[in-house]
């Protein structure tokens, strides 16, 4: 199973440990829409005209579907989510496609400029949302 994460669930991140017992493999990609600062961790809503945002596929054993979806605090369709789980494709290679968690809208966040959770807490800017 294929699932692009772009904050704290990447590798070499502060949260990699939740996924790292069930990783098989991972790959660079990127996805379309803005990334907000929600404190400790990056939030992401998804727009076909947003910025190129960077992060990894990590191919993972479908057993690790609830223990991802208890940290992202995903309670399954129609229920309070902090966050909801979609289906996304890769910005540049349609074959590439999984599961991402996003923020239905910005929720008034500060915008991370650049793409990157990793380029933002190395100090990029951010802007009012």
């Amino acid at each position: 199973m294929k699932m692009f994460v772009y904050g704290t669930l990447l590798s070499g991140e502060a949260n990699h440990d939740v996924v790292a017992p069930y990783l098989i493999s991972v790959e660079t990609g990127a996805v379309r829409g803005k990334l907000y600062d929600a404190g400790e961790y990056p939030a992401l809503v998804l727009h076909p005209e947003g910025s190129r945002i960077v992060g990894e596929w990590l191919t993972i054993d479908p057993a690790a579907l609830p223990t991802i979806d208890a940290f992202e605090d995903y309670h399954g369709p129609n229920r309070p989510n902090e966050y909801e789980r979609v289906w996304v494709r890769d910005e540049s290679r349609d074959a590439l496609e999984g599961w991402i968690y996003v923020y239905s809208d910005s929720h008034g966040l500060k915008e991370i400029l650049g793409g990157s959770w990793r380029g933002y807490r190395s100090g990029n800017k951010t802007k009012k949302a």
